[in-house]
């Protein structure tokens, strides 16, 4: 072991390290930009504000009352929804997890309860909700809490509140039918664009694309070849999770040819995001650290792993923002709630982006450039 062929070999590697501005930033400013990004969103758990719609029906001083005490007990954001729309609807056309129901006569049961000892003098507030979501659970035991509370405060009397859950789904699902879709959403993303950047970098380095453009080949037939052939692997990888999901889970989801058509368009969309790195960051290492950049947020703030409800207001309208929250949105629409309008509105959303992308990838993949 010779010590000044190990300092001259670090030192070379040290400058070599210094001229790869592209490499820096994402080697060393990247990690903190994600540590102050999750950083903000845990951090914020502790005075985390849900969002509650709630349809009162009574319209009452007492039902405004009941909706003042949810808002300062349970740190709810309220909104109104019109006591003429049907709530199940409502949560579907909406996309939001839940609905409180205070019935007709809330007042009138309440003043009757206060008044008298008669068990019957009680109401049953309703909960319409999509068990789709992951926080739609800790909302319900925070209104539980509140109700229990209220009820605790009647003392010497029988409860007044009770309760009733409704699923906006007729059939019941476990939380594996809904992860499943955002897992194969994710696994498509990151098998398009590191495939296509590895891919990319790794030719433009050997000069094997400034040969190809002396040969017969279009540029065109490269681009549709490469698409073809990530399809069938994103393909292959999806039915293997799901081979593995009903081996393993006995999952119950809906196949028909909208997972066919989400997982093109993300492989559209995200190999023309790969395409357009690998124009910009060049060298392997750079494109390599620019996916990590795109793919790793997008992973955790597109609603694959947690709601989005659980970050603050700022950053959930960033993750709508994203197109793997729409890959996610679709899928589920698609699998679990088997509601093709929605599935439609997600799709068209992602074929819009990916057309964009992928044709600005196709401009920016010039071979003459690398000749």
């Amino acid at each position: 072991m010779n010590p000044r062929i190990i300092s001259a070999n670090l030192v070379v590697k040290l400058k070599s390290f210094s001229r790869e501005k592209t490499t820096m930033f994402f080697v060393i400013a990247f990690p903190i930009i994600l540590i102050l990004l999750f950083g903000t969103i845990f951090m914020s758990q502790d005075s985390v504000e849900f969002h509650l719609c709630v349809q009162d029906l009574d319209r009452t001083n007492s039902s405004a009352h009941l909706v003042n005490t949810l808002k300062l007990n349970g740190k709810f954001k309220i909104t109104n929804v019109d006591p003429a729309v049907n709530a199940t609807q409502y949560v579907r056309d909406n996309k939001v997890n839940l609905v409180l129901i205070i019935p007709k006569d809330y007042e009138r049961s309440f003043n009757q309860h206060i008044d008298t000892d008669d068990p019957s003098a009680s109401v049953t507030i309703t909960y319409i909700y999509d068990p789709s979501s992951s926080s739609v659970l800790t909302k319900m035991q925070i209104l539980n809490a509140v109700f229990a509370y209220i009820n605790q405060g009647l003392s010497g009397k029988p409860p007044f509140i009770r309760t009733a859950e409704t699923s906006i789904l007729t059939k019941k699902y476990r939380f594996i039918e809904f992860f499943v879709p955002g897992i194969i959403a994710m696994a498509v993303m990151t098998l398009s664009l590191f495939s296509t950047v590895d891919s990319e970098t790794e030719l433009r380095q050997k000069g094997i694309i400034r040969k190809l453009s002396t040969t017969p080949i279009t540029r065109s037939d490269w681009i549709l070849s490469n698409i073809l052939y990530q399809f069938i692997l994103a393909v292959i990888c999806t039915i293997a999770m799901l081979l593995v999901s009903y081996a393993v889970f006995n999952v119950s989801l809906h196949i028909d040819a909208w997972l066919l058509a989400f997982i093109l368009l993300d492989v559209f969309a995200f190999v023309g995001i790969g395409m357009l790195l690998t124009r910009f960051a060049r060298e392997a290492q750079s494109a390599a650290a620019a996916a990590n950049a795109v793919s790793l947020p997008m992973m955790f703030l597109s609603g694959s792993f947690f709601p989005i409800e659980l970050m603050p207001g700022f950053l959930q309208k960033f993750a709508k923002t994203l197109p793997l929250f729409y890959v996610n949105e679709g899928l589920r629409a698609a699998m679990v709630f088997e509601d093709s309008m929605a599935a439609l509105r997600d799709a068209a959303i992602i074929a819009v982006f990916a057309a964009v992308v992928f044709i600005l990838g196709i401009i920016a993949t010039k071979w003459e450039e690398d000749k």
